[in-house]
């Protein structure tokens, strides 16, 4: 309702007012009148009309505003585009190439997906008051340069494409791990990513848009086996495998066998093939890790990134013991970029655990259990400590 509210009233502010308000009358008059027939057709209609009295009442001490309300209200509600999505639309207008990537990606979780401030900027490894104004200084520059609310077509969608992906991509990544709360998932965020994903391989049948639709399917497979009944974390070598969803895996290799055989893929489809690596290893042992890590070695090459690093340093400890790893990461950490994410410091930690390094393990463990966010983390990494001072 709120992207709707957007394309109607082409103001970000105005329409999150504008839904406010919607919701304040239904609270009002539904108990005593009833649920309309199409409530969100209601509150839609009911935002547009209170935006435009608002921009009224606000007229009384500028006259330009009269104009615009006039002209909001002499407008009929566009009738339906092709791609019939408006959360779509506004994805592709906050990632207008007259915005920085940066800020196109924050501005897109924060006001069509509802991540917290602080929740986007640990998906950037960034502080949230940078974060918060960077978010701000793209809500301004939309409204000033005035960039249209719609879908690109032609040569300009494909251009926005890769800020969109990341996007996807990112939200994906806060359903399919969420960086606070009780919770190791949240399933509404990589629902949405995932209806994202589709309705852009629908719309442009690009190699990386497949890749990374495959590899979001590929690990929402595993989402029912990652987590215990009492919502403990289930690693990945102990998760049970046959719970993993078999149609999803299927449907996930076939996009990634396509994408690969275009010769035109890219990051997203490197990792949709390690994923696929995983969901067809019968266990954790059986992996092939030889595989993973030259995946990994293109994927550093593609797209360079700490991340991938670490994950790469992971694969390689499994594939030529601990003690390989262990120097990757500890690399990583000291050039300083991964010093404040608790993954690094969780996986030295695990890395100098079975080396037998239990000092260094438990330092690293504490400094990874001061830095997380999400209460599952949280348990299993207190749990690791109490093993090792047992």
């Amino acid at each position: 309702m709120f992207a709707t509210l957007v394309r109607l009233l082409g103001d970000f502010d105005l329409a999150e007012e504008a839904l406010h308000e919607a919701f304040r009358a239904a609270l009002e008059q539904w108990p005593s009148e009833g649920v309309p027939a199409n409530p969100r057709a209601w509150l839609v209609s009911t935002g547009r009309f209170k935006a435009i009295d608002a921009i009224r009442r606000r007229a009384r001490f500028d006259p330009l505003e009269e104009e615009h309300a006039e002209s909001l209200a002499a407008e009929a509600p566009a009738e339906r585009e092709p791609i019939d999505d408006d959360c779509l639309r506004l994805i592709f207008t906050c990632c207008h190439p007259a915005l920085a990537q940066d800020a196109q990606v924050a501005l897109t979780l924060r006001e069509v997906c509802g991540l917290t401030t602080e929740e986007i900027a640990r998906a950037f490894l960034t502080p949230p008051p940078t974060l918060a104004q960077r978010i701000v200084r793209a809500k301004n520059k939309i409204r000033d340069a005035r960039i249209p609310y719609e879908v690109p077509a032609g040569p300009q969608l494909a251009e926005r494409l890769d800020a969109v992906l990341r996007v996807v991509y990112l939200v994906f990544n806060e359903g399919y791990s969420a960086s606070t709360g009780n919770s190791v998932t949240r399933a509404d965020l990589s629902a949405e990513a995932i209806r994202v994903g589709r309705l852009l391989v629908d719309l442009l049948p690009e190699p990386e848009a497949s890749g990374l639709l495959a590899l979001m399917l590929l690990q929402e497979s595993r989402r029912a086996s990652r987590a215990s009944a009492s919502g403990d974390l289930i690693r990945l070598e102990d998760q049970d495998r046959s719970r993993w969803n078999r149609e999803l895996i299927a449907e996930g290799v076939a996009l990634v066998e396509r994408a690969l055989g275009s010769r035109r893929f890219g990051p997203y489809t490197l990792q949709a093939a390690i994923a696929a690596v995983h969901a067809e290893a019968p266990s954790a042992r059986d992996t092939d890790w030889q595989q993973i890590v030259a995946l990994y070695d293109v994927l550093a090459r593609l797209d360079p990134s700490p991340v991938i690093d670490l994950n790469r340093a992971v694969a390689l400890a499994m594939r030529d013991g601990p003690a390989a790893g262990l120097a990757v990461v500890d690399a990583i950490l000291a050039r300083g970029e991964l010093k404040d994410y608790h993954l690094a410091h969780a996986a030295r930690a695990d890395l100098c655990r079975r080396l037998g390094r239990r000092a260094d393990a438990r330092a690293s463990y504490e400094r990874a259990l001061a830095l997380v966010r999400q209460e599952p983390e949280r348990r299993f990494i207190q749990q690791r400590l109490a093993e090792l001072r047992s």
